[in-house]
């Protein structure tokens, strides 16, 4: 494998890792929002305003082009109204269960991604892929703790539905950025994920803002994570593709678990934290496996 390739691929990794504990710290933040009088809804309106402020003045500064081809453009508008979907989703599942089990759910994506491009014929789905979403799911099961008879349905099924959503963008957004620059699709889906979500925000009457200091720390964190973690992501899906990106994410959950339990106090049980192992065993691993080029 050629030095640059070798070079693309490690700092797509990096950037993926980066993105996933991003993403981690921008869920704990938007739960500190919540406890501070905050709602899902209006911190799903605002977090998306950043990113897409922030790509406006790079792409500007670099000279880039904002537009997108007409077909792009509607690909890129319709993803982010399926963003919009699966974020409240994924933010209103947060308020009804536990942090580090709606991520856990959420965290179905990678494994929704890679049978969809089987599915589709985009990407080969062999024997090691299939043994680590059997173990994903297997951990997965512990980690829900779903003998407990405690578990919230409704969010447990909304944090299903984002990680549908979220393994949809992946596949489908691959196909359009593929190894081009990725940021003006991302700009289009954060644009059109922010108008979507202000618009039904101010329709529905739920703005509410944090009443303490802490309360705004999470705001804007959640905003200012998300930010990086977005832009950084889609990036990453450039360099090393759908497949890989979506299993480094599963960095998330370890970090999601771990601040879930230092930051908001939430306990988890030893089969739990056997679950979690055993998720992030099956995902490195398929990571690991990937076949080399000849």
């Amino acid at each position: 494998m050629p030095s640059t390739s070798r070079s693309r691929i490690w700092a797509g990794i990096a950037l993926a890792l980066a993105a996933a504990i991003a993403f981690a710290l921008a869920n704990t933040s938007a739960s500190l929002a919540y406890q501070s009088g905050s709602n899902p809804l209006t911190v799903a309106a605002f977090r998306f305003v950043l990113p897409a402020a922030v790509l406006v003045v790079w792409l500007r500064l670099g000279g880039i082009p904002l537009g997108l081809s007409k077909r792009s453009g509607w690909i890129a508008v319709a993803l982010g109204i399926v963003t919009a979907i699966y974020t409240w989703a994924l933010l209103s599942a947060i308020g009804m269960i536990p942090l580090a089990l709606a991520v856990l759910v959420f965290y179905l994506f990678p494994l929704i991604a890679t049978v969809i491009l089987g599915i589709c014929g985009w990407e080969k789905l062999g024997w090691r892929k299939i043994a680590a979403i059997v173990l994903a799911f297997v951990g997965l099961t512990l980690a829900l703790d779903v003998t407990g008879g405690n578990l919230n349905i409704i969010g447990v099924t909304l944090a299903f539905v984002a990680a549908l959503g979220l393994g949809t963008v992946i596949v489908v957004s691959s196909r359009v950025i593929r190894a081009g620059d990725s940021r003006p699709v991302t700009l289009y889906m954060a644009t059109a994920a922010g108008v979507l979500l202000i618009a039904y925000c101010a329709a529905a009457g739920e703005f509410v803002l944090p009443r303490t200091g802490l309360g705004w720390a999470g705001f804007i964190g959640a905003a200012a994570f998300y930010a990086f973690a977005m832009i950084a992501f889609y990036i990453a899906l450039s360099m090393i593709g759908p497949v890989q990106v979506s299993l480094m994410s599963y960095a998330e959950p370890v970090v999601a678990a771990g601040l879930g339990v230092t930051l908001l106090g939430e306990a988890l049980a030893p089969m739990q934290v056997a679950g979690i192992a055993l998720v992030v065993v099956a995902l490195v691993g398929a990571t690991l496996w990937q076949p080399r080029a000849p």
